[in-house]
Protein backbone atom coordinates (compact mmCIF):
# COMPACT_ATOMS: atom_id res chain seq x y z
CA UNK A 1 0.00 0.00 0.00
CA UNK A 2 1.23 3.35 -1.05
CA UNK A 3 2.37 5.46 1.92
CA UNK A 4 0.25 8.78 2.30
CA UNK A 5 1.96 10.45 4.65
CA UNK A 6 3.24 13.85 3.88
CA UNK A 7 5.66 16.73 5.06
CA UNK A 8 3.39 19.24 7.58
CA UNK A 9 2.14 22.05 5.32
CA UNK A 10 4.06 24.74 5.32
CA UNK A 11 7.19 23.11 5.74
CA UNK A 12 10.08 22.35 2.82
CA UNK A 13 12.46 19.47 2.50
CA UNK A 14 16.11 20.79 1.83
CA UNK A 15 17.21 17.75 -0.65
CA UNK A 16 21.19 16.85 -1.14
CA UNK A 17 21.38 18.61 -4.33
CA UNK A 18 20.19 21.92 -2.46
CA UNK A 19 22.02 21.92 0.16
CA UNK A 20 25.19 23.67 -1.20
CA UNK A 21 22.95 26.82 -1.74
CA UNK A 22 22.13 26.76 2.37
CA UNK A 23 25.77 26.17 2.73
CA UNK A 24 26.87 29.42 0.76
CA UNK A 25 24.33 31.18 3.05
CA UNK A 26 25.26 29.82 5.88
CA UNK A 27 29.56 30.37 4.92
CA UNK A 28 29.09 33.89 4.09
CA UNK A 29 26.79 35.36 6.65
CA UNK A 30 29.09 33.08 9.70
CA UNK A 31 32.42 34.55 8.35
CA UNK A 32 30.93 38.18 7.81
CA UNK A 33 29.33 38.20 11.23
CA UNK A 34 32.80 36.81 12.84
CA UNK A 35 34.61 39.65 10.98
CA UNK A 36 32.90 42.79 12.88
CA UNK A 37 33.43 40.37 15.92
CA UNK A 38 30.53 39.08 16.80
CA UNK A 39 30.11 35.31 18.36
CA UNK A 40 27.64 32.73 17.11
CA UNK A 41 24.97 31.80 20.23
CA UNK A 42 22.75 28.31 20.13
CA UNK A 43 19.66 28.63 21.99
CA UNK A 44 16.56 26.25 22.48
CA UNK A 45 13.56 25.69 20.00
CA UNK A 46 10.71 26.31 22.51
CA UNK A 47 10.79 28.38 25.52
CA UNK A 48 8.11 29.75 28.09
CA UNK A 49 5.64 31.29 26.33
CA UNK A 50 5.59 34.01 28.62
CA UNK A 51 9.29 35.01 27.33
CA UNK A 52 7.65 35.76 23.82
CA UNK A 53 4.06 37.58 25.45
CA UNK A 54 6.26 40.09 27.41
CA UNK A 55 8.76 40.70 24.35
CA UNK A 56 6.97 40.09 21.22
CA UNK A 57 3.74 42.09 22.43
CA UNK A 58 0.48 40.53 23.28
CA UNK A 59 -1.00 42.77 20.69
CA UNK A 60 1.43 42.01 17.45
CA UNK A 61 -0.07 38.99 15.02
CA UNK A 62 2.51 37.22 15.71
CA UNK A 63 1.61 36.41 19.26
CA UNK A 64 -2.27 36.74 19.26
CA UNK A 65 -2.70 34.50 15.77
CA UNK A 66 1.10 32.75 14.97
CA UNK A 67 2.68 30.89 17.85
CA UNK A 68 2.69 27.26 18.45
CA UNK A 69 1.77 26.96 21.78
CA UNK A 70 2.07 23.69 23.80
CA UNK A 71 0.62 22.24 27.17
CA UNK A 72 2.78 19.64 27.78
CA UNK A 73 1.69 18.28 31.50
CA UNK A 74 1.39 21.31 33.55
CA UNK A 75 3.68 23.02 31.65
CA UNK A 76 3.37 26.20 28.69
CA UNK A 77 6.25 26.65 25.99
CA UNK A 78 6.09 27.94 22.59
CA UNK A 79 8.25 27.20 19.68
CA UNK A 80 10.28 30.41 19.50
CA UNK A 81 8.59 32.76 16.33
CA UNK A 82 11.91 34.85 16.34
CA UNK A 83 14.84 34.38 17.46
CA UNK A 84 15.89 37.25 19.55
CA UNK A 85 13.66 37.27 22.46
CA UNK A 86 15.53 33.93 23.36
CA UNK A 87 19.39 35.07 22.33
CA UNK A 88 18.72 38.11 25.31
CA UNK A 89 17.08 35.54 27.57
CA UNK A 90 19.84 33.55 27.45
CA UNK A 91 22.60 36.15 27.58
CA UNK A 92 20.61 37.70 30.90
CA UNK A 93 20.61 33.75 32.35
CA UNK A 94 24.38 33.11 31.30
CA UNK A 95 25.87 36.61 32.82
CA UNK A 96 26.93 37.36 29.08
CA UNK A 97 25.72 41.12 30.04
CA UNK A 98 28.13 40.65 33.15
CA UNK A 99 31.14 41.11 30.91
CA UNK A 100 32.45 43.78 28.55
CA UNK A 101 29.95 45.51 26.74
CA UNK A 102 29.50 45.39 23.76
CA UNK A 103 27.88 42.21 23.76
CA UNK A 104 28.03 40.86 20.00
CA UNK A 105 26.22 37.56 19.09
CA UNK A 106 24.73 35.81 15.92
CA UNK A 107 22.99 32.95 14.90
CA UNK A 108 20.97 30.62 12.63
CA UNK A 109 17.91 29.05 13.68
CA UNK A 110 14.63 27.89 12.65
CA UNK A 111 11.57 29.38 13.99
CA UNK A 112 7.98 28.43 13.61
CA UNK A 113 4.43 30.80 12.47
CA UNK A 114 1.10 29.66 11.75
CA UNK A 115 0.93 31.23 8.95
CA UNK A 116 -0.48 30.98 5.20
CA UNK A 117 2.11 29.53 3.27
CA UNK A 118 3.21 31.40 0.27
CA UNK A 119 6.36 32.04 -1.43
CA UNK A 120 9.10 33.33 1.18
CA UNK A 121 6.79 32.50 4.17
CA UNK A 122 6.61 29.18 5.61
CA UNK A 123 5.57 28.03 9.17
CA UNK A 124 8.87 26.33 9.33
CA UNK A 125 11.32 28.94 8.59
CA UNK A 126 15.19 29.88 9.04
CA UNK A 127 16.98 33.22 10.10
CA UNK A 128 20.44 34.34 10.13
CA UNK A 129 20.30 36.88 12.95
CA UNK A 130 22.23 38.82 15.57
CA UNK A 131 22.12 41.23 18.83
CA UNK A 132 24.56 43.86 20.01
CA UNK A 133 23.45 45.05 23.31
CA UNK A 134 25.63 47.47 25.36
CA UNK A 135 25.22 50.70 23.04
CA UNK A 136 23.25 53.30 22.49
CA UNK A 137 25.21 55.20 20.13
CA UNK A 138 23.79 55.89 16.97
CA UNK A 139 27.46 53.98 15.22
CA UNK A 140 25.86 50.68 16.79
CA UNK A 141 23.25 51.29 14.73
CA UNK A 142 25.35 52.09 11.59
CA UNK A 143 27.49 49.17 11.92
CA UNK A 144 24.58 46.88 12.20
CA UNK A 145 23.34 47.91 9.15
CA UNK A 146 26.38 48.11 7.77
CA UNK A 147 26.69 44.33 8.15
CA UNK A 148 23.52 43.52 7.06
CA UNK A 149 24.53 44.95 3.66
CA UNK A 150 28.16 43.58 3.35
CA UNK A 151 26.43 40.08 3.84
CA UNK A 152 23.72 41.27 1.05
CA UNK A 153 26.83 42.28 -1.35
CA UNK A 154 29.02 39.32 -0.20
CA UNK A 155 26.01 37.12 -1.56
CA UNK A 156 25.85 38.73 -4.60
CA UNK A 157 22.78 40.24 -4.28
CA UNK A 158 21.35 43.31 -6.32
CA UNK A 159 18.89 45.72 -6.43
CA UNK A 160 18.04 45.47 -2.58
CA UNK A 161 16.82 49.27 -1.27
CA UNK A 162 17.81 49.69 2.27
CA UNK A 163 14.68 51.69 3.94
CA UNK A 164 15.40 53.34 7.26
CA UNK A 165 12.81 54.94 10.04
CA UNK A 166 12.42 55.94 13.49
CA UNK A 167 9.55 55.02 15.92
CA UNK A 168 11.00 56.98 18.57
CA UNK A 169 11.35 56.59 22.41
CA UNK A 170 8.38 55.79 25.23
CA UNK A 171 8.11 59.13 25.70
CA UNK A 172 7.77 59.96 21.86
CA UNK A 173 5.00 57.10 21.67
CA UNK A 174 2.65 58.72 23.96
CA UNK A 175 1.88 61.73 21.98
CA UNK A 176 2.21 59.96 18.89
CA UNK A 177 -0.57 56.97 20.36
CA UNK A 178 -2.94 60.09 21.17
CA UNK A 179 -2.54 61.25 17.38
CA UNK A 180 -2.84 57.91 16.43
CA UNK A 181 -6.14 57.21 18.52
CA UNK A 182 -7.64 60.36 17.41
CA UNK A 183 -7.29 59.61 13.88
CA UNK A 184 -8.60 56.00 13.95
CA UNK A 185 -11.41 56.69 16.23
CA UNK A 186 -13.87 58.43 13.04
CA UNK A 187 -13.02 54.60 11.05
CA UNK A 188 -13.02 52.51 14.16
CA UNK A 189 -15.95 50.27 13.16
CA UNK A 190 -14.52 49.53 9.70
CA UNK A 191 -11.86 48.30 11.14
CA UNK A 192 -10.69 44.24 12.14
CA UNK A 193 -11.94 42.58 15.03
CA UNK A 194 -7.71 42.43 16.14
CA UNK A 195 -7.07 46.01 15.36
CA UNK A 196 -10.53 47.28 17.14
CA UNK A 197 -8.92 46.11 20.47
CA UNK A 198 -5.16 47.43 18.93
CA UNK A 199 -6.97 51.27 19.08
CA UNK A 200 -6.42 51.36 23.04
CA UNK A 201 -3.73 49.04 23.37
CA UNK A 202 -1.04 49.76 21.37
CA UNK A 203 -3.07 51.61 18.23
CA UNK A 204 0.68 51.45 16.34
CA UNK A 205 0.24 47.80 15.35
CA UNK A 206 -2.96 48.99 13.46
CA UNK A 207 0.02 50.22 10.65
CA UNK A 208 1.31 46.87 10.75
CA UNK A 209 -1.99 44.82 10.47
CA UNK A 210 -2.45 42.87 7.15
CA UNK A 211 -5.63 43.03 6.77
CA UNK A 212 -6.36 45.47 2.65
CA UNK A 213 -9.40 47.47 4.67
CA UNK A 214 -6.88 48.48 7.61
CA UNK A 215 -4.42 49.69 5.66
CA UNK A 216 -6.16 51.46 3.13
CA UNK A 217 -7.57 53.08 6.48
CA UNK A 218 -3.93 53.19 7.86
CA UNK A 219 -2.92 55.15 4.28
CA UNK A 220 -3.15 58.53 5.55
CA UNK A 221 -2.69 58.47 9.29
CA UNK A 222 0.20 60.33 11.12
CA UNK A 223 3.94 59.67 10.81
CA UNK A 224 5.74 59.11 13.72
CA UNK A 225 8.32 61.03 12.32
CA UNK A 226 6.64 63.96 13.03
CA UNK A 227 6.42 63.07 16.73
CA UNK A 228 10.18 62.29 17.70
CA UNK A 229 11.83 64.48 20.50
CA UNK A 230 15.08 65.93 20.30
CA UNK A 231 17.11 63.14 21.62
CA UNK A 232 15.27 60.12 19.02
CA UNK A 233 15.53 63.19 16.13
CA UNK A 234 19.09 63.75 16.80
CA UNK A 235 20.00 60.03 17.06
CA UNK A 236 17.87 59.42 13.71
CA UNK A 237 20.00 62.35 12.18
CA UNK A 238 23.41 61.01 13.30
CA UNK A 239 22.33 57.73 12.14
CA UNK A 240 22.11 59.21 8.52
CA UNK A 241 24.97 60.89 8.52
CA UNK A 242 27.59 57.54 9.11
CA UNK A 243 25.68 55.62 6.74
CA UNK A 244 26.28 58.29 4.41
CA UNK A 245 30.18 58.54 5.56
CA UNK A 246 29.71 54.63 4.69
CA UNK A 247 28.58 54.77 1.50
CA UNK A 248 25.28 52.99 2.11
CA UNK A 249 22.53 54.63 0.20
CA UNK A 250 18.99 54.66 2.40
CA UNK A 251 15.39 55.67 1.77
CA UNK A 252 13.50 57.16 4.59
CA UNK A 253 10.07 55.58 4.87
CA UNK A 254 7.95 56.62 8.06
CA UNK A 255 5.66 53.80 7.89
CA UNK A 256 8.09 51.35 8.49
CA UNK A 257 7.35 50.23 12.30
CA UNK A 258 8.31 46.69 12.09
CA UNK A 259 6.13 43.71 13.14
CA UNK A 260 7.09 43.37 17.23
CA UNK A 261 6.54 45.55 20.15
CA UNK A 262 10.07 45.89 21.29
CA UNK A 263 11.39 48.08 18.70
CA UNK A 264 12.23 51.78 19.63
CA UNK A 265 14.10 54.64 17.83
CA UNK A 266 15.99 52.97 14.84
CA UNK A 267 13.80 50.35 12.58
CA UNK A 268 14.92 49.45 9.12
CA UNK A 269 14.75 46.83 6.07
CA UNK A 270 16.23 45.72 3.18
CA UNK A 271 13.49 44.98 0.75
CA UNK A 272 13.70 43.97 -2.82
CA UNK A 273 10.64 43.63 -5.59
CA UNK A 274 11.73 40.49 -7.26
CA UNK A 275 10.65 37.76 -4.89
CA UNK A 276 6.71 39.15 -4.80
CA UNK A 277 4.86 40.50 -1.85
CA UNK A 278 7.13 39.20 0.61
CA UNK A 279 9.96 41.30 -0.16
CA UNK A 280 12.06 42.04 3.09
CA UNK A 281 14.94 40.00 3.43
CA UNK A 282 16.63 41.72 6.33
CA UNK A 283 14.58 43.44 8.81
CA UNK A 284 15.59 44.86 12.36
CA UNK A 285 15.84 47.81 14.66
CA UNK A 286 16.79 48.84 17.75
CA UNK A 287 15.37 47.74 21.11
CA UNK A 288 16.64 49.44 24.38
CA UNK A 289 13.90 48.30 26.75
CA UNK A 290 13.86 44.93 26.00
CA UNK A 291 16.21 43.78 28.38
CA UNK A 292 15.10 46.08 31.24
CA UNK A 293 11.49 44.30 30.19
CA UNK A 294 12.63 40.81 30.92
CA UNK A 295 14.26 41.42 34.23
CA UNK A 296 17.63 42.98 33.40
CA UNK A 297 19.32 46.28 33.94
CA UNK A 298 18.69 49.02 31.70
CA UNK A 299 21.20 47.89 28.51
CA UNK A 300 20.53 49.61 25.64
CA UNK A 301 20.25 46.56 22.58
CA UNK A 302 19.49 45.87 18.82
CA UNK A 303 19.83 43.90 16.08
CA UNK A 304 18.92 41.91 12.97
CA UNK A 305 17.39 39.07 11.27
CA UNK A 306 17.50 37.86 7.73
CA UNK A 307 15.53 34.91 6.09
CA UNK A 308 17.17 32.38 4.64
CA UNK A 309 14.52 31.04 1.96
CA UNK A 310 13.99 34.63 1.06
CA UNK A 311 17.84 35.01 0.08
CA UNK A 312 17.55 32.13 -1.70
CA UNK A 313 14.91 32.84 -3.71
CA UNK A 314 16.30 36.12 -4.51
CA UNK A 315 19.53 34.38 -5.60
CA UNK A 316 17.94 31.97 -7.84
CA UNK A 317 16.12 34.92 -9.36
CA UNK A 318 18.92 36.86 -9.61
CA UNK A 319 21.52 34.25 -10.95
CA UNK A 320 23.94 34.40 -8.21
CA UNK A 321 27.14 31.97 -7.93
CA UNK A 322 26.89 29.28 -5.20
CA UNK A 323 29.55 27.56 -3.25
CA UNK A 324 30.60 24.36 -5.91
CA UNK A 325 29.14 21.12 -4.38
CA UNK A 326 31.70 18.89 -3.24
CA UNK A 327 31.47 15.47 -5.31
CA UNK A 328 33.44 12.37 -5.75
CA UNK A 329 36.91 12.75 -5.72
CA UNK A 330 37.60 9.09 -6.95
CA UNK A 331 35.14 5.85 -7.18
CA UNK A 332 37.30 2.62 -7.45
CA UNK A 333 35.18 0.27 -9.65
CA UNK A 334 35.92 -3.47 -8.82
CA UNK A 335 35.54 -7.04 -9.93
CA UNK A 336 35.79 -9.81 -7.27
CA UNK A 337 35.96 -9.88 -3.62
CA UNK A 338 39.70 -9.46 -3.45
CA UNK A 339 39.59 -6.38 -4.99
CA UNK A 340 36.57 -4.96 -3.23
CA UNK A 341 38.55 -5.74 0.02
CA UNK A 342 41.69 -3.75 -2.08
CA UNK A 343 39.21 -0.94 -2.23
CA UNK A 344 37.93 -0.80 0.73
CA UNK A 345 41.20 -0.11 2.16
CA UNK A 346 42.42 2.30 0.08
CA UNK A 347 39.40 4.64 0.36
CA UNK A 348 40.02 4.28 4.13
CA UNK A 349 43.10 6.07 3.62
CA UNK A 350 41.96 8.67 1.19
CA UNK A 351 38.91 9.49 3.79
CA UNK A 352 42.07 10.23 6.62
CA UNK A 353 43.48 12.55 4.26
CA UNK A 354 40.55 14.47 3.45
CA UNK A 355 39.40 13.07 0.20
CA UNK A 356 35.65 11.87 -0.60
CA UNK A 357 36.33 7.99 -2.24
CA UNK A 358 33.57 5.79 -3.20
CA UNK A 359 33.59 2.09 -3.85
CA UNK A 360 30.57 0.08 -5.17
CA UNK A 361 28.32 -1.53 -2.49
CA UNK A 362 25.69 -2.95 -4.27
CA UNK A 363 27.07 -5.72 -6.17
CA UNK A 364 26.67 -4.27 -10.24
CA UNK A 365 28.70 -5.35 -12.53
CA UNK A 366 31.68 -3.22 -14.02
CA UNK A 367 29.72 -1.29 -16.90
CA UNK A 368 26.86 -0.59 -14.58
CA UNK A 369 29.81 0.55 -11.90
CA UNK A 370 31.26 2.85 -14.89
CA UNK A 371 28.32 4.50 -15.56
CA UNK A 372 27.10 5.46 -11.93
CA UNK A 373 30.76 6.72 -11.53
CA UNK A 374 29.96 9.32 -14.27
CA UNK A 375 26.27 10.21 -12.87
CA UNK A 376 27.86 11.14 -9.78
CA UNK A 377 30.49 12.81 -11.28
CA UNK A 378 33.44 11.63 -9.93
CA UNK A 379 36.66 13.50 -10.99
CA UNK A 380 39.18 10.08 -11.40
CA UNK A 381 38.07 6.24 -11.62
CA UNK A 382 40.34 3.32 -11.16
CA UNK A 383 39.13 -0.16 -11.70
CA UNK A 384 40.50 -3.04 -9.72
CA UNK A 385 40.78 -6.75 -10.60
CA UNK A 386 42.99 -9.69 -10.33
CA UNK A 387 45.41 -8.25 -12.90
CA UNK A 388 45.89 -5.00 -10.70
CA UNK A 389 46.21 -7.15 -7.78
CA UNK A 390 48.66 -9.05 -9.00
CA UNK A 391 50.34 -6.40 -10.24
CA UNK A 392 49.95 -4.18 -6.93
CA UNK A 393 49.43 -1.01 -9.34
CA UNK A 394 46.32 -0.01 -11.43
CA UNK A 395 45.54 2.93 -14.00
CA UNK A 396 44.01 6.14 -12.45
CA UNK A 397 41.78 8.00 -14.94
CA UNK A 398 40.99 11.57 -15.03
CA UNK A 399 37.24 11.53 -16.12
CA UNK A 400 37.51 15.30 -17.46
CA UNK A 401 40.38 14.85 -19.51
CA UNK A 402 40.44 11.14 -20.23
CA UNK A 403 44.03 10.93 -19.23
CA UNK A 404 45.56 7.65 -17.25
CA UNK A 405 48.65 7.29 -14.86
CA UNK A 406 49.67 4.20 -13.26
CA UNK A 407 49.62 4.13 -9.06
CA UNK A 408 51.13 1.63 -7.22
CA UNK A 409 49.01 0.18 -4.92
CA UNK A 410 51.67 0.37 -1.78
CA UNK A 411 51.70 2.38 1.21
CA UNK A 412 52.64 5.60 -0.97
CA UNK A 413 49.23 5.44 -2.66
CA UNK A 414 47.48 8.31 -0.97
CA UNK A 415 50.82 10.50 -1.42
CA UNK A 416 50.47 9.82 -4.91
CA UNK A 417 47.17 10.54 -5.60
CA UNK A 418 47.27 13.34 -3.43
CA UNK A 419 49.97 14.72 -5.85
CA UNK A 420 47.93 14.15 -9.62
CA UNK A 421 44.81 15.58 -7.60
CA UNK A 422 46.94 18.71 -6.57
CA UNK A 423 48.45 18.86 -10.72
CA UNK A 424 45.13 18.92 -11.64
CA UNK A 425 44.24 21.90 -9.49
CA UNK A 426 46.79 23.76 -10.52
CA UNK A 427 46.00 22.82 -14.52
CA UNK A 428 42.70 24.09 -14.19
CA UNK A 429 44.16 27.92 -13.17
CA UNK A 430 46.48 27.58 -15.02
CA UNK A 431 43.59 27.69 -17.98
CA UNK A 432 41.76 29.99 -15.96
CA UNK A 433 45.12 32.17 -15.90
CA UNK A 434 45.14 31.62 -19.85
CA UNK A 435 42.10 32.20 -20.76
CA UNK A 436 42.04 35.73 -19.13
CA UNK A 437 45.27 36.65 -20.52
CA UNK A 438 44.04 35.81 -24.05
CA UNK A 439 40.84 38.14 -23.06
CA UNK A 440 43.35 41.04 -22.65
CA UNK A 441 44.76 40.45 -25.75
CA UNK A 442 41.86 40.39 -27.85
CA UNK A 443 40.75 43.66 -26.39
CA UNK A 444 38.00 41.69 -23.55
CA UNK A 445 36.68 43.33 -20.04
CA UNK A 446 38.39 42.08 -16.86
CA UNK A 447 38.30 42.06 -13.58
CA UNK A 448 39.68 45.16 -13.11
CA UNK A 449 36.51 46.58 -15.50
CA UNK A 450 38.61 48.25 -18.13
CA UNK A 451 39.25 46.75 -21.91
CA UNK A 452 43.02 47.51 -22.40
CA UNK A 453 45.08 45.36 -24.27
CA UNK A 454 48.03 46.74 -22.04
CA UNK A 455 46.28 45.90 -18.73
CA UNK A 456 47.93 43.24 -15.94
CA UNK A 457 44.17 42.82 -14.40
Amino acid sequence: MAMNIKRPNGTEDVLPKDVHKWLTVEKITRETAESFGFEEIRIPTFENTDLFMRSVGETTDVVQKEMYTVMAKETKFTLRPEGTAGTIRAMLQNGLLNEAMPQRVFYILSCFRHERPQAGRLREFHQFGLEMAGSASPCADAEVISLAKTILNRLGLKNIELYINSIGCPDCRKKYHEALRAYFENRKDELCETCMTRLEKNPMRILDCKSPICGEIAKDAPLIIDYLCDECSEHFEKLQKYLTKLGIEYKINPKIVRGLDYYTKTVFEFVTTEIGAQGTVCGGGRYDGLIEQLGGQHVPALGFAMGIERLLITMEKQGCDYLTPKKCDIYFATMGDDALEKAMMLAKELREFGYRAEYDVVGRGLKAQMKYANKIGAAFTMVLGDNELAEASAKLKDMESGKEVVLKLDEKFSGNFDSVYIDKMLDGLEEAAASMTEGHEHGHDCNCGCKEDCCNG
